[in-house]
């Protein structure tokens, strides 16, 4: 059974870098269709560029939901606070390394959105552990649904702060 949840671990990850991936270009590729930009980076802000993470992981917390329903009682609520650790974990590396090195390099750029990724899967495995975690369910469901509600207010309408602007 732990093999089975490792492999599920890393090919989720693998899918969530492979959808985020995508997500950054199809916005573009669609015209830019306002509603796929809700859902897909629309400029190269780091607010924009967590959505890569947010919901491409969001719809893998989902599968999962449905597909362990009951066998994993934590699973959803681990999923949902690994979505969030993963997506404060962008601006935190991004912010860090760009105020030690002055710049910004593509590279590390991407190394940043995997890092972000491996960690939200690192959180979600071992928060799974914590039977406790079910109680929270709801609240993480809740901040979830506030993080979406933002992605779509400031999509098209951003604050005048660093976060929104690309760098």
């Amino acid at each position: 059974m732990l093999r089975k949840q490792t492999a599920l671990h890393i090919a989720g990850a693998i899918l969530v870098c492979a959808m985020g991936t995508l997500a950054h270009f199809v916005y573009e590729w669609s015209g830019n269709n306002p509603v796929v930009g809700l859902f897909c980076a629309v400029n190269e802000s780091t607010w924009e560029h967590i959505k890569l993470l947010f919901f491409p992981m969001l719809l893998y917390t989902g599968w999962r939901a449905v597909r362990t329903h009951g066998r994993e009682p934590a699973a959803t609520a681990a999923f949902l606070a690994g979505n969030l650790a993963g997506c404060v974990c962008i601006p935190v590396v991004f912010y860090t390394y760009t105020g030690i090195l002055g710049f910004h390099l593509l590279a590390l750029d991407i190394g940043t959105f995997v890092v972000s990724v491996a960690v939200a899967f690192i959180v979600a495995r071992r928060a799974m552990r914590w039977v406790g975690l079910a109680r929270w369910r709801g609240a993480l469901i809740g901040a979830t649904a506030l993080w979406a509600a933002a992605f779509f207010a400031f999509t098209f309408m951003p604050p005048n702060i660093g976060l929104f602007v690309s760098p």
